[in-house]
């Protein structure tokens, strides 16, 4: 019903939203941003690995179940990877510049 209210005024105060102290700094609301990103692509990587390895032992010795998932795992720890390596060089650059 919020929604609905929300949409009738047709304008949306920061409140409204859940949105409790502005944004005055751009670098905080980037790292802000970057956080989120890293944090929701870390636990998709996390999860495909799961998955992954719930395929390899529920393969029963197929080799293409097995490829599969040995591709998915290898592909997520990658990911992994860059992603740690994306939030340790944001990290230093908004600190050098901030």
């Amino acid at each position: 019903m919020q929604s609905l209210k929300l949409m009738a005024l047709g304008k949306i105060n920061p409140g409204d939203i859940g949105l409790t102290t502005p944004v005055k700094d751009a670098n905080t609301a980037v790292t802000s941003l970057l956080n989120t990103v890293y944090i929701w692509a870390g636990i998709i990587a996390v999860l495909v690995i799961i998955v992954a390895g719930i395929i390899y032992a529920a393969s029963q010795g197929e080799a293409a179940k097995i490829k599969r998932a040995k591709e998915a795992i290898i592909g997520a720890c990658v990911g992994l990877v860059i992603i740690i390596l994306a939030f340790t060089i944001t990290q230093f650059v908004i600190g050098r510049f901030s």
